[in-house]
């Protein structure tokens, strides 16, 4: 019997269809399987995530397979599975497996603990991350932690806070700008709880009712928190990098989380002199506190104040001169001088500045940061705001080498009054008096290069005449004075850089 060339060609169709049928039933994908199947990770680590088809006779040229993480902060994973450990905290990593059109995808929990850090420092101890940590119970009495006996007190598992609008500060005061304070609590049904600076110019809100965290910024930056629950422990973390703030909050018990982020974005002046708006955050200045707006109760068991690194090449210290965060704009903010520096220097450098401190405030913070993180140089610039002796310029100096450290100390950037010659003539009489060495920041701010009058252009414009009529101030460098400013260490103080 013949076949005619229609029948032949439905031959072929069909012969093709099945082939293809069979193929795709090779090559269907049944299951997969994922090598580890949890990671524990501290930071800094790296472990590679394997993953295995099966049927395993499927034809690896059609696998596609995707990953990705659900918290970069805390864990990075690459196109390969490759996952990176960045800070501490949780994550979940997700892989898709797809073959033709099955696709099969599994999650991988992450846990970064921070790594693990000698007891508090003796000479011969290293550097260590944790700045300050206390568990709290009534065995013992903890003078650090201050309350009014009237609205909180020692339970056997932590601090039990009773009373409304009052704060529980911990005296440690602290304007490192890299770091964060971590606390172990637990809500009641109706606890509003509020974590703060005690200046209250930084304030987060932890809301059990309505199951929301919030950063009071305006307009306020909120988050919900769906797993919020009374009675259940969590972590509380509070994170200040430099411009930039992170809440963090997570469950100890299933390890969900969730957290908020904002960048304080300054208005490059005050006033008719200010070039932007703004956004403000907060600086989350000095003591950490926390206490309860509404409600019934919150038990806080722990608190933990950590850097996060240590072992730096420079630490720079100062008042609002050196916390560029409170006036630059975000956009230019790596722009500013306290950046340029530590972006050019080899090893690893931070900040500790405080808007109108003085240098009693900075005697008070080195003493709570340098003997934990430790570093080579500590560079500091502070007069700005009065204050300075030579009895407490010498004994700053003699704090910073009794540490190990080398102390370079600046002379002050010009101002609109002029106030920087007498301060800069005592810096340079305990410069000249222990041998040490220090940039002069009033030469590239003055206006003919001798540190005498300001060059305006070199400052931020701040009008305060309408807001409580201080009037015309020139005393924050801007980009322009940043740049200037930076180059003068290249000349004065190059062996930062070495």
């Amino acid at each position: 019997m013949r076949l005619n060339r229609l029948s032949l060609a439905l031959i072929f169709l069909l012969l093709a269809w099945a082939c293809k049928i069979n193929s795709e039933e090779a090559d269907a994908l049944t299951a997969i399987e994922v090598t580890p199947e949890a990671l524990r990770l501290t930071i800094g680590e790296t472990q590679q995530i394997k993953v295995k088809v099966v049927p395993p006779e499927i034809n690896m040229d059609k696998v596609s397979v995707e990953w990705k993480s659900d918290n970069t902060n805390v864990a990075l994973v690459s196109s390969s599975g490759l996952v990176t450990a960045m800070a501490a905290g949780m994550a979940e990593i997700t892989t898709g497996v797809s073959v033709n059109s099955s696709q099969i995808v599994k999650k991988i929990p992450v846990t970064v603990k921070c790594k693990n850090v000698p007891p508090p420092p003796r000479p011969d101890s290293s550097p260590m991350l944790v700045l300050h940590e206390q568990v709290l119970n009534n065995k013992a009495t903890y003078p650090d932690i201050q309350f009014d006996y009237t609205t909180a007190w020692y339970a056997p598992k932590g601090l039990d806070v009773i009373g409304r609008n009052s704060l529980v500060r911990l005296n440690r005061f602290y304007a490192l700008g890299e770091r964060f304070v971590r606390y172990k609590v637990q809500f009641s049904s109706d606890a509003i709880a509020t974590f703060q600076s005690h200046t209250g110019d930084f304030k987060v809100f932890v809301d059990v009712p309505k199951k929301t965290l919030s950063i009071a910024t305006i307009p306020v930056t909120l988050k919900k928190v769906e797993f919020l629950k009374p009675e259940r422990e969590y972590l509380v973390e509070i994170s200040h990098l430099y411009q930039k703030a992170k809440v963090r909050i997570a469950d100890v018990l299933t390890g969900q989380a969730e957290e908020l982020d904002v960048v304080n974005d300054g208005p490059g002046g005050v006033g008719v002199g200010a070039i932007q708006t703004g956004f403000s955050v907060g600086m989350q200045w000095d003591y950490y506190c926390f206490g309860l707006q509404e409600g019934s109760s919150m038990l806080v068991s722990q608190i933990s104040v950590q850097a996060f690194q240590c072992g730096f090449t420079l630490l720079l210290y100062g008042d609002s001169i050196t916390q560029p965060e409170g006036y630059f704009p975000a956009n230019d903010f790596l722009k500013s001088w306290t950046q340029l520096i530590m972006g050019r220097v080899k090893g690893k450098a931070a900040s500790s500045g405080r808007g109108g401190g003085t240098i009693d405030d900075l005697l008070e913070r080195i003493k709570n940061e340098l003997p934990y993180v430790k570093a080579k140089y500590v560079m500091v610039t502070i007069g700005t705001n009065g204050g300075n002796t030579e009895g407490n310029l010498c004994e700053l100096v003699e704090y910073i080498q009794a540490q190990g450290s080398i102390p370079i100390l600046n002379n002050i950037p010009a101002n609109e009054h002029g106030t920087q010659n007498e301060v800069n003539a005592l810096i340079e009489k305990v410069r000249k008096k222990y041998g040490i060495n220090g940039c002069r920041f009033d030469l590239p701010t003055s206006l003919n290069n001798d540190g005498k009058e300001v060059d305006k252009s070199t400052m931020w414009h701040e009008d305060y005449t309408n807001i409580n009529d201080w009037g015309h101030y020139y005393h924050h460098p801007n980009v322009k004075g940043s740049q200037l400013m930076f180059l003068q260490t290249l000349i004065d103080t190059p062996e930062i850089y070495e």
